[in-house]
């Protein structure tokens, strides 16, 4: 099925994701003031998915969730990879956080990257995404967006006091395209009610290759996965809690498909794709969080603290990608990091408002080494270190950011930021004196935000106001030495400054019993981004990290529902953007203009619900649009494994999924995914989508 850009009316229409069949404005997030706040009431564009969710659309991964959200393009490396492109911006120019904890480190790439797949979507209770929030609550990185992923608990709160609970539930899920997968949930909780509770989870998963009908099966596309995760909380007292979580994902094999002969290339009309030429290229991710937080509330009039939270967390992440270039080329090169970090919250009434106020300190400590074959076995390389060995990164921030109502109908949120980032790169080869160096750099930045709404009455709402958000250059931005797009070497560069970006958004909700919507615009000023520029102007020449662009990207978004009957709901989604950076042709060369690598088409969602009246059972039908993307950067045009001539090309693609509840134990999902089996593919992504498959569920409650 195709769909053109010919017909932008369609495409707005077809806009709204099953996520808006419950009230999509209704929830209570955190993410957007660091304090509980409706989602109706935010002075930003943001959005809530729940676990339920996840189960009744047959989500796969926290990033393929991303794509019911307007103004995200979900772009996919690998099948095991997957980067949300939030207003024009992924990889470190988004910022990922769990339970609040920053995930983001110093080794993050720039362009697509793979980390927030090693989150599991089965561990979590629901996620929140704030477009466009800025800098001032949770420091760098947060351009495009910041997500909070909160993981499952034992809701021993909830339970009766005093009481000795048990509870759990197992899960099975069957993919039935390619190779077909296979995924096994099994969670428990137990405790005393009010006093203290344990959660206990683990996901098994093995992911079977996939096929469509142009490509056929993508060979190699499929992987395993593990994942563990234990949440306790003890009430010390009625006001105090004491929580501790560890989680845990291993990853194995992740095939980068397009880069390898297992890709044959792809021709879809006028769009075509070249094939992998590498033999291999295959990635390990292994990824934890261990964290203790301490909550302190007092609700008392006169408290000149109302809430006290203090986190101190550790993370130990790696990647080992091993390149088979050919019989006798063999690269390896492997990382780890390990991040210490410290949260302190605090809110305080203040002038008939609201301050929320307190600092953050993450150190990063890395280790990094290379190695190659080439016929003799694997010897240490020096030069191909993937990130500056024996580094450690320091990022402290202090912040407050001020809720003050004026009469009934007006708030003003204002905030600021201080941040200090402080690079101390150990081991660095450096190619100019063809010897490793070491090296230092440190940068400061003061971001601040000023937000406003009005509500004209209970169920409109207008939104709006400005924010700044910057990106200290990272480790990857400074001594990064990978491989990018069909196999281009791209290398960091010392003396970067900061990224900066200023957001303007204006935005509109109404929400009653019946129907909802939702519209923003927003506008952005990019600053001193830093890309990979090419070193010289031949076909394929490596590139070298500058801060050489300047630019702006703006868009639309819109999201609704209506609820046209007592059973009937229809739901969707619709996003358009448009960007233009200046940036270096090449080192030395001239300026020219040229959109954001890719940069979103006009797409969108529309759905349709119907849940019985009398018994446990809903049906629910959608389709996912896409016009042509043929706005294309230099970069884009020159990774020909992912990029098709001409663009990627548009699409519709049809699924219907169902659920029904035989027992008040038993949930039972069935969806069936791209009806008419379309070959297509995420833009920019290094595979198409799976083609016609079933996805069965079935989950058991006691």
């Amino acid at each position: 099925m195709m769909f053109s850009k010919s017909y932008p009316t369609l495409a707005l229409l077809a806009a709204i994701a099953p996520l808006s069949a419950q009230d999509f404005l209704d929830p209570l997030v955190v993410t957007g003031t660091r304090s509980s706040t409706a989602l109706r009431d935010l002075p930003y564009s943001g959005s809530s998915f729940s676990a339920e969710d996840f189960r009744e659309n047959g989500i796969r991964t926290l990033p393929d969730a991303l794509r019911l959200i307007p103004g995200v393009l979900v772009q996919k490396t690998a099948h095991g990879h997957g980067s949300p492109y939030i207003r024009g911006f992924t990889g470190r120019q988004n910022l990922v956080l769990v339970d609040g904890v920053r995930i983001n480190n110093s080794t993050f790439r720039g362009g697509p990257v793979q980390y927030w797949n090693t989150i599991d979507p089965y561990s979590l209770d629901h996620f929140e995404l704030i477009r466009s929030q800025g800098s001032v609550l949770y420091g760098s990185d947060a351009a495009g967006g910041t997500l909070n992923a909160f993981t499952k608990s034992s809701g021993f709160a909830d339970e009766a006091a005093g009481r000795l609970f048990s509870h759990g539930s197992t899960y099975y899920e069957y993919r039935s395209n390619g190779r077909g997968s296979h995924i096994g949930r099994l969670e428990t909780q137990t405790g005393i009610g009010g006093l203290f509770g344990l959660h206990l989870g683990i996901s098994a998963k093995e992911f079977g290759d996939i096929e469509d009908s142009a490509v056929g099966l993508m060979r190699g596309t499929g992987y395993p996965e593990q994942a563990f995760d234990a949440h306790f909380d003890w009430a010390i007292s009625p006001q105090t809690t004491l929580t501790v979580v560890h989680q845990d994902v291993d990853q194995d094999a992740v095939s980068r498909w397009h880069s390898t002969i297992n890709n044959p290339g792809w021709t879809h009309g006028n769009h075509v794709t070249t094939p992998g030429t590498f033999l291999g290229r295959d990635y390990d991710q292994d990824r934890s969080l261990s964290y203790i937080r301490l909550a302190h509330t007092d609700d008392s009039a006169a408290a000149p603290v109302r809430r006290i939270t203090a986190t101190l967390s550790y993370q130990e992440s790696s990647e080992r990608e091993l390149q088979t270039r050919t019989l006798v080329d063999r690269r390896l090169q492997y990382y780890e990091v390990d991040t210490l970090g410290f949260d302190l919250e605090l809110e305080s009434p203040l002038a008939d408002g609201s301050l929320v106020y307190g600092l953050d300190y993450y150190r990063d400590s890395v280790n990094s080494t290379a190695s190659r074959n080439t016929g003799a076995g694997f010897a240490f390389q020096q030069s191909n270190r993937p990130v500056g060995d024996d580094s450690t990164y320091e990022l402290f921030g202090a912040y407050a950011q001020y809720i003050r109502p004026i009469g009934e109908s007006f708030e003003i949120t204002a905030g600021l930021r201080y941040t200090n980032a402080k690079a101390d790169i150990g081991t660095f080869f450096n190619p100019t004196v063809g010897a490793d160096i070491s090296t230092a750099d440190s940068w400061n930045d003061l971001s601040a935000s000023l937000r406003a709404s009005y509500s004209i009455d209970e169920d409109r709402m207008f939104y709006g106001g400005i924010s700044q958000a910057f990106r200290s250059p990272n480790l990857n931005d400074l001594t990064g030495n990978i491989t990018s797009g069909s196999g281009v070497p791209a290398s960091g560069a010392l003396g970067l400054e900061p990224e900066n970006f200023i957001t303007t958004e204006l935005g509109y909700r109404q929400e009653n019993e019946e129907s909802g919507i939702s519209l923003a615009v927003f506008y952005t000023d990019i600053s001193d981004l830093i890309v990979p520029v090419p070193a010289t102007t031949a076909p394929g020449a490596p590139t070298i990290n500058g801060n050489s662009s300047d630019g702006h990207i703006y868009g639309v978004e819109m999201e609704g529902f209506w609820k046209f009957a007592p059973q009937w709901t229809l739901s969707g989604f619709a996003s358009w953007q448009e960007s233009q950076i200046e940036r270096l042709s090449f080192v030395g060369g001239v300026s020219v203009q040229e959109p954001l690598s890719r940069v979103m088409p006009l797409n969108g969602s529309i759905a349709l619900r119907w849940d019985h009246p009398a018994a446990p059972f809903w049906v629910e039908g959608r389709v996912l649009a896409s016009a042509t993307a043929d706005r294309l950067a230099a970069s884009d045009i020159a990774d020909t494994q992912r990029f098709p001539t001409n663009g990627t090309p548009s699409y519709a693609v049809a699924s219907i999924h169902a659920g029904y509840n035989p027992t008040e134990n038993l949930q039972l999902t069935l969806g069936l995914e791209n009806l008419l089996d379309d070959d297509y593919r995420n833009h920019g992504s290094g595979q198409n989508e799976p083609g016609f498959g079933a996805v069965c569920g079935v989950r058991y409650e006691w």
